[in-house]
């Protein structure tokens, strides 16, 4: 183990590596060593708009974020290490996957920025899906390209280039257009043998939209697609003084290619290998598997993605994921409030929880949806969240919080069941992350009654993408020649890690059958409710 000394030799020399991710709720850094333990971090919390009907970030809010997050991170360095950090080994940039970012040949915005939260965009999802023949997901940035193409939007014939979040700020920080392959293959469908944006399917598109005469290609506007292990660029003396406004970082540090919190995902969790699978909980929540051979037909359901080295992945992402729970959380904290009491945030989601371990196994009649946005898993343009209980139900505080934890997993494992039942996947191992595992025992035991698998949490399930982001710039600068992915994160990651696994048992699982059969039912009154305005 490192002393505080060592560690503040290695800032000092710059031998450590940086993750920055933008994700849904806040900004986060990660800080590693070369053994990569995180040394420090930082943070800095945003939260999307709904802006005349459209989920949205604005850049300069991602820009400042960006700021404040690494002010936080130097800040934190200094007081544990009293030393700030010039340079770095590397860095890497990730973000919330995929939307649409258009830019104009200056680099400006042409239209908001639309985040993976949208469900407008089904008639060109569905148009793509039927030209392509593999399903193309609403979020995906060619569904929200031929959305606006559709919509004879003004700003498409303006367009120079298109990008995500992550590979936004990648641009800002290094000049180069360019993402890693998973973030890449929620833009366009990637071609596994070649490692880039599918051709054929390239000239379909061209050729659906000749008569437009844009004058672009799709090849000349989508970024350069890069793998593990490759570099992206380097950071600029525009970029150094972007990032740090303070004049204290250097120019020229290495980047890796910019990824998705899909792919930081994988990495987190040793997940990128054939049969191996991860879930990352969060603001949505998704269910990503490694795939030993294509899927036999067609799911409408189903992503079709990669691993940062560019191997094929089925993915179930769900819109709707822990914003309901925090919503009800915060209610009984105004609550509490109410009574003269100031809980501590740790302490009010430890015990709410845990008291969700001590509710009956089918939540004794309760049950919610969790729809704040639309749910393409079950067919859902728009959401609203509801809670119902039969009125025999055990009205109990532990029912309550049960329910709700039931809720965030129902639409994956509906989704789920179609790679394990449908498409008979295989998954050998699936691993648990995000900060939905950081109370110890609960998340674990609630994902494993809902997807009647064992799970597995490591120690760092806590620290996510950012870390995960992290490792990948370690991975490019310190992998040894030829080293694979899976190879490297086996000998320098995870060959000591913590780990804990929880197997189902049968009343939970049973528990939770029940729970699905009523919630399959509740989805009629939420198709209703949306008559609501």
């Amino acid at each position: 183990m490192d002393t505080p000394e060592h560690i503040r030799t290695d800032i000092f020399n710059g031998d450590t590596f940086l993750g920055i991710e933008l994700g849904s709720t806040r900004i986060k850094a990660s800080l590693i060593d070369r053994g990569h333990r995180p040394i420090a971090s930082g943070s800095f919390a945003w939260e999307n708009r709904l802006e005349d009907g459209v989920w949205t970030y604005r850049l300069e809010d991602a820009i400042s974020g960006v700021q404040n997050c690494y002010a936080d991170l130097l800040s934190n360095v200094r007081r544990d290490y009293n030393v700030t950090p010039s340079r770095f080994g590397a860095i890497g940039i990730s973000g919330m996957m995929h939307g649409y970012l258009p830019l104009d040949r200056n680099g400006r915005q042409l239209a908001p920025f639309r985040t993976w939260r949208n469900t407008m965009t089904g008639e060109a999802a569905e148009e793509l899906t039927e030209l392509f023949g593999q399903n193309i997901p609403q979020r995906w940035s060619i569904s929200h390209l031929y959305h606006s193409i559709l919509q004879e939007e003004e700003h498409v014939c303006r367009i120079a280039s298109l990008t995500t979040l992550a590979g936004y700020v990648h641009r800002l920080l290094t000049g180069e257009n360019v993402l890693g392959i998973d973030e890449a293959s929620g833009m366009f469908p990637i071609d596994a043998g070649t490692k880039y944006f599918h051709a054929s399917m390239l000239r379909a598109f061209d050729a659906l939209v000749g008569d437009k005469k844009y004058p672009w290609k799709l090849t000349e506007i989508l970024p350069r697609v890069a793998v593990a292990g490759q570099q992206a660029g380097r950071l600029t003396k525009e970029g150094a003084l972007l990032l740090d406004p303070t004049g204290s970082l250097e120019a020229g540090v290495p980047f890796c290619p910019p990824e998705g919190d899909a792919g930081t995902g994988m990495v987190a969790t040793n997940s990128v290998l054939p049969r191996t699978g991860n879930v990352s909980v969060g603001t949505s929540v998704f269910g990503m598997i490694v795939l030993e051979q294509k899927l036999k037909r067609l799911c409408r359901e189903i992503d079709l993605v990669t691993t940062p080295s560019g191997d094929p992945v089925a993915m179930v992402h769900c819109n709707n994921g822990t914003s309901d729970l925090d919503a009800w959380i915060n209610l009984i904290r105004d609550s509490m409030r109410a009574y003269g009491f100031e809980p501590d945030e740790r302490t009010l989601y430890q015990t709410l929880f845990r008291s969700a371990l001590e509710g009956e196994a089918d939540c004794g009649g309760l049950v919610g949806c969790n729809y704040l946005s639309g749910e393409h898993t079950t067919d859902f343009t728009s959401g609203r969240p509801m809670f119902l209980r039969l009125p025999d139900a055990r009205f109990s505080s532990q029912n309550f919080m049960r329910a709700q934890l039931f809720g965030v997993f129902a639409s994956l494992r509906l989704g789920m069941d179609i790679l394990t039942k449908g498409e008979s996947v295989a998954i050998d191992n699936l691993n648990g992350h995000g900060g939905f595992f950081r109370v110890e025992g609960v998340g674990q035991r609630i994902m494993a009654a809902a997807l009647n698998a064992p799970v597995t949490v490591m120690e760092t399930a806590g620290d996510g993408g950012p870390w995960g982001m992290a490792i990948l710039a370690a991975y490019m600068a310190q992998k040894g020649e030829g080293e694979k992915l899976s190879d490297y994160l086996d000998r320098c990651v995870f060959a000591e890690s913590k780990r804990s696994t929880y197997a189902p048992n049968t009343e939970e699982t049973q528990g939770f059958e029940r729970y699905l059969e009523r919630y399959r039912i509740l989805l009629n009154a939420e198709r209703a409710a949306l008559e609501i305005e």
